[in-house]
């Protein structure tokens, strides 16, 4: 696939792993001499022969899409190609190059922490990406700091649409999405799932801004639930998806709510949490409504 013209550029570091391929720093050769992200997937022998897998060309078919609209907020496919290697067939991405992810940015970041400023730029950037996305049925599915890229004058970027879809209604998603610490309730409770689960995450993500660490860290999906509802209360037996396999069990959580999610915070962070990680997927804030919040427009 040819996006523009063949773009050339040299290799200059491995900056990524993942299970299907790495990811290098690179320099256009020519032209602009920008730095580009060049993401390399292998499909391994034997499944050559059946064609790239379906993952992989959903991300590239997306990534095509988004890329015409143009937004500041997602990252941008400059180059796709597929070609055989030997045995294997390796499949090209060269994408917008950005310094780092937001799990570095936050490692970075001083013991007293963000500024009110700088956790207002970032949100807000998340949020409008999201709008962007939920506004042309993207779910991400994914959302979690290490898939959200930053550089360094502040600009941020979603980024990774490995586990990305286009949702139309009815559609059969997978329940094994979302890193665990980011996964809403109703995808660990293998309930039916909308564009809210990616609001969630953002919500997980806002409160990390804060902390400087993951909001809940649970090791299961049992206990990531009972660390959900010891920080936003245990939901009502009516709030329960009626789909989900899991029974309502009293003893998971307390049952009083809280009035504030997190004590450190102020009542318009609060309330901006709370509405992002309401448990009820109808009940969630939608990233549109979320950029509206006094949170973001009181001065």
């Amino acid at each position: 696939m040819d996006l523009a013209g063949p773009l050339c550029y040299e290799l200059l570091a491995e900056i990524g792993e993942g299970s299907y391929g790495k990811v290098y720093k690179a320099r256009e050769v020519g032209g602009h001499q920008r730095l580009l992200a060049v993401k390399k997937l292998n499909i391994r022998a034997g499944a050559a022969d059946t064609g790239i897998p379906p993952f992989m060309i959903r991300e590239v078919a997306l990534l095509v899409k988004m890329k015409f609209f143009n937004h500041p907020n997602v990252v941008k496919l400059l180059d796709a190609c597929a070609a055989p290697e030997g045995h294997r067939m390796d499949l090209t991405l060269v994408l917008e190059y950005m310094d780092q992810d937001l799990s570095s940015f936050l490692s970075k970041a001083p013991p007293t922490g963000l500024s009110l400023d700088c956790i207002k730029s970032v949100t807000r950037q998340l949020l409008q990406g999201l709008d962007f996305l939920h506004t042309n049925m993207v779910l991400h599915r994914d959302l979690k700091p290490e898939n959200i890229l930053i550089d360094s004058c502040g600009r941020l970027k979603i980024a990774d649409f490995g586990l990305a879809r286009i949702y139309t209604f009815n559609i059969a998603l997978t329940p094994g999405v979302v890193t665990l610490w980011y996964r809403a309730p109703e995808v660990l409770l293998n309930s039916v799932y909308m564009s809210s689960v990616d609001v969630w995450s953002a919500g997980c993500i806002f409160a990390e801004l804060f902390l400087l660490r993951p909001l809940f860290q649970g090791g299961t999906e049992v206990q990531q639930l009972q660390k959900i509802f010891e920080v936003i209360g245990f939901p009502g037996e009516e709030d329960w998806p009626k789909d989900s396999p899991l029974p309502y069990q009293t003893h998971w959580g307390p049952a009083s709510p809280r009035t504030q999610l997190l004590s450190s915070l102020g009542p318009d962070e609060n309330d901006l949490l709370s509405q992002c990680l309401a448990f009820k997927p109808s009940g969630r804030v939608a990233a549109a409504k979320a950029l509206a919040h006094p949170f973001f427009t009181k001065q």
